[in-house]
């Protein structure tokens, strides 16, 4: 897979670690993060990251600021991306089984080198599970984001 990397300032700490998962998984990285802990704006670098997805360049995006919070709430602003926290194992899958996310956000300060490794290798591992409830639901989200979008428009 084609996995855009994203990572502001908060996230550096954590980036090769991360890129390293990645490599030694077999997937090509694209990187969009910033190379040090200067200070940067994460909705700049989650969108550089998110817009790989959008346009095909990327399969997924993995994207690792100083919570996880900034980058999940700029990622789920951009229309087509569905990004999950990833915290956890279970989280990072189910977010991919059941919300068909394409991107997941992780927090440096929270998780260690470890469970960032777990969150990848389950987000990355899992499949949206196609069944007409969870396809339902994925639709509706997608008509959430248009239907907002129509009424800024207005």
């Amino acid at each position: 897979m084609r996995i855009a990397l994203g990572n502001d300032h908060a996230g550096y700490a954590l980036k090769e670690h991360v890129r390293g998962i990645l490599e030694g998984l077999g997937h090509q990285v694209l990187d969009r993060g910033t190379d040090s802990d200067a200070p940067v704006d994460f909705p700049d670098i989650t969108f550089a990251t998110c817009d790989a997805v959008r346009t095909g360049e990327a399969d997924r995006a993995v994207l690792v600021c100083g919570t996880g919070a900034g980058a999940l709430m700029a990622a789920n602003k951009i229309a087509g991306i569905r990004c999950g926290l990833g915290h956890d194992v279970y989280s990072a899958h189910q977010a991919v089984e059941h919300d068909d996310a394409n991107a997941i956000a992780m927090g440096a300060w929270l998780i260690g080198p470890a469970m960032a490794g777990a969150v990848i290798e389950a987000f990355l591992g899992a499949r949206f599970d196609n069944d007409v409830d969870t396809v339902r639901r994925v639709a509706k989200l997608r008509e959430l984001e248009l239907r907002s979008a129509r009424e800024l428009d207005q």
